[in-house]
Formats: structure tokens, C-alpha cells, sequence
């Protein structure tokens, strides 16, 4: 029996958002696989059964299911036709899932009473309608020109798949919010101050959580310490303002959560090695 990480085994990239066309003629049977992302996998040819602790589910090419990160075991039969089994795979991570939920809150007729009965089942499966069928018809085709699909293409599709489940399955989809709150709420109480002049304490304070775990929560979950993450966030809000809008310096550093303008200018010099009236002029000009 075989052990497999994935995506990892499947990808050289480093990103929180793959599709992949995966393709075998070896019949598989139960296989360790270690998912270090969430998974939704569709099936064009074959059988695929998964076992979890609590529970096992068999799909078929009418089916497909969101997996959630985790351990499981797999099994893989080729299609009696053509002694292919052949899949599209689509993984993401819990950030994307998060950044997702920030974006699109979701119906609000949702319980989380109702998603929480659903949270605690390990994988969820669901038919093929039309409209996913052409959506898995989309997938191929990108995939059929053996080019790379851009990140950015990547999360469109990932968007516009999960808004469709939302509509149509909205208490499966919700419960992965439910499952990921912790993450969820921490993400959006971050996001919600970029522009707003609050410090690490303050913020700690308002996520009921002492500076210290605070820190370590959010190195966790951004990979960078809160004060660099804030900066980085607030000159790249500053430089579109300066760029986009071309407003004046005098004009942004309020609205990026700074009270005087010198130590915005020193912030942004920090950032960008040039002062924000160097930054525009230098920008336009170029663009002009």
C-alpha cells in the first residue's frame, strides 16, 4: 500500500490553488493519502471510493466530492471500456477557502446549527447538473491545450465553481465557513483594519487574545509578522491612491491609517526606497 501526499506529489508549484488532469491504468486499491488541502474531484472515467474514519463513499463519473483536508484512503477502478480511470482535480487551502467567504458572505437564511450537522462529516458528495458539467467541460479544455493555467484563471474558476454551490447547495458549502471559523473570523477581524489606525495591542485586545498569541496566530496564518504584513498591505493601498487616483500625498496617508504625513513619507520610502511625491512622479511620468 502506498502513501501519498497531496497535492504535493502531484505538483512542483507552490500555490494554494491547483487543477490538475489526473490519469492511471492501474486499477488502485486503498491507498494512504495524507490531503494537506481541501479537494473537490471530478470524475470522467472509473471509479473512485474513499474511506475516512467515520465513513466511505463511491462515486462514479455522475458524481463528484469535496474532500477535506486530511487522511484517507483511496481506491482507483479503470472504466471497463477503455481500462482508464481519468479525474480533474481541483485543490485549494484553507486561506483561498477563507479569502472566498470574506469576499462572498454567503446567504444569510443559512443556520450554523444546520452547516455545523454538516461540518462534522468528512467529505460531501453531489450529482453532475448541466451547469457543472459544462463547468467540467471548461476545465478540460484548459487543460487540453498542456499549457499552464494561471493563478489568476485558477481562482476565477474556483470562485465561479464555489458561488454556484452556494446558490444551489448552500448549507454544504457554508459549513466549510463553519468548519474554518476560527481562521475565517481571525482573517476578516485583520482585513477589516488595513485602513483604520489600530495597533497590534488594540487588535489582540479586540480578538480576545493576548498580544503574544495574537502574533503567533497570525504568523500562522500569513507566514509574516503583524507590523510587516500592515505595512506591505498600507504602501500598496497608497501607491494606487497615488497612482490610480492621483491623489496628492498630503491626501492618503489619513486614509491608510496614519495620523501625520512625515511618518507616512518614512513608511512608504521604507517600502517602495523613494518618497510618495517621489513615487508618483516617477510612476506618471513613465506611464505618460
Amino acid at each position: 500500500m502506498d502513501t501519498f501526499n497531496l497535492p504535493m506529489d502531484l505538483v512542483q508549484e507552490n500555490d494554494n490553488v491547483h487543477i490538475i488532469g489526473y490519469q492511471s491504468s492501474a486499477n488502485l486499491v486503498k491507498n494512504k493519502i495524507t490531503m494537506n488541502t481541501n479537494l473537490f474531484s471530478f470524475l470522467l472515467a472509473g471509479v473512485k471510493t474513499t474511506f475516512y474514519a467515520e465513513k466511505s463513499a463511491r462515486i462514479d463519473p455522475s458524481q463528484f466530492i469535496l474532500l477535506s483536508c486530511g487522511n484517507c484512503m483511496m481506491s482507483e477502478k479503470n472504466a471497463p471500456e477503455n481500462g482508464i480511470y481519468k479525474s480533474i482535480l481541483f485543490f485549494f487551502d484553507n486561506k483561498i477557502l477563507s479569502d472566498f467567504f470574506i469576499k462572498y458572505p454567503g446567504p444569510p437564511q443559512v443556520h450554523v446549527e444546520q452547516a455545523m450537522s454538516i461540518a462534522e462529516q468528512p467529505f460531501v458528495t453531489f450529482r453532475l447538473d448541466p451547469f457543472l458539467q459544462n463547468f467540467l467541460h471548461s476545465l478540460e479544455l484548459m487543460l487540453a491545450t498542456g499549457k499552464p493555467i494561471s493563478r489568476a484563471m485558477r481562482v476565477l474558476k474556483f470562485e465561479e465553481l464555489m458561488l454556484y454551490m452556494l446558490d444551489k447547495y448552500p448549507q454544504q458549502v457554508m459549513s466549510l465557513r463553519t468548519a474554518n471559523k476560527d481562521e475565517h473570523d481571525f482573517r476578516q477581524a485583520v482585513e477589516a483594519h488595513i485602513e483604520n489606525n489600530i495597533t497590534v495591542d488594540e487588535l489582540a485586545f479586540l480578538c480576545n487574545m493576548s498580544t503574544s498569541t495574537f502574533k503567533r496566530r497570525f504568523a500562522k496564518i500569513y507566514g509574516v509578522a503583524p507590523s510587516k504584513w500592515y505595512l506591505q498591505k498600507r504602501m500598496e493601498i497608497a501607491a494606487t491612491l497615488l497612482l490610480n487616483n492621483r491623489e496628492k500625498p498630503s491626501d492618503v496617508y489619513h486614509k491608510v491609517g496614519y495620523e501625520n504625513h512625515s511618518s507616512f513619507t518614512q513608511s512608504f520610502k521604507q517600502v517602495f526606497g523613494l518618497t510618495p511625491s517621489e513615487y508618483q512622479q516617477q510612476k506618471l511620468t513613465v506611464l505618460q
